[in-house]
């Protein structure tokens, strides 16, 4: 299981004009394969009467799942780039579609892969990309005259708070990074010198935009 990550932010588009020839980038995220090519395919449906729909996709822990195409540009000048820059990016579960507007000017090999990397870079910087964490919610429950104390605490540490439970005894929410509950567990019993009773939660991924 990946415990941290980068990925799209989820669906975005950006277009720039090269040699009077329009790229349209459209971005999103993608899990499976199913979904990469069903939003391939949304796009070429909706961009029918474009030159070219290439496209490019990166899905996996480890990228298991690698695919590019070129859609009638020469071999090797569409697709490919495109899937290097997702792979330059570091991003995960992505899948992208360049669509062009031929402008009556050819652009050469160099040109194409030139072309097709900056579309895909600059449709990357458009739809944004963050950090997806897992985190496990653990839950922490005190007698009311701790809580005073104990919410200050957690606001100037490294633990977020999720939500406050007012029960006949009151419960904490917090978010601890994947791995790090024992030394939650220990921060914990030492801010409310045991008088806690800690029980480990569902976990989740929580995301931080890191680029855009």
């Amino acid at each position: 299981m990946r415990t941290d990550y980068l990925t799209v932010k989820g669906y975005g588009s950006n277009e720039i004009v090269i040699q009077k020839s329009r790229f349209i980038s459209y971005i999103n995220r993608a899990e499976t394969i199913d979904a990469a090519q069903s939003f391939i395919q949304k796009i070429k449906k909706q961009n029918w009467d474009a030159t070219h729909n290439c496209s490019a996709y990166l899905i996996g822990e480890h990228d298991e799942i690698q695919k590019a195409n070129d859609d009638g540009e020469p071999s090797g000048t569409a697709g490919v780039p495109m899937l290097d820059v997702l792979k330059k990016r570091n991003v995960k579960d992505t899948v992208v579609v360049v669509t062009r507007y031929f402008g009556g000017i050819k652009l050469g090999a160099g040109g194409l892969i030139r072309a097709y990397s900056k579309a895909t870079s600059e449709g990357l910087n458009a739809t944004g990309i963050v950090e997806r964490k897992l985190t496990r919610i653990m839950h922490t429950t005190v007698d009311y005259t701790w809580l005073g104390k104990l919410e200050n605490d957690l606001r100037s540490s490294v633990y977020m708070i999720k939500e406050i439970h007012y029960f006949d005894k009151v419960e904490l929410e917090t978010y601890v990074d994947f791995g790090q509950e024992d030394q939650f567990k220990e921060w914990m019993i030492e801010h409310t010198n045991g008088q806690a009773n800690i029980v480990e939660g569902e976990t989740l991924y929580l995301e931080k935009l890191v680029e855009e």
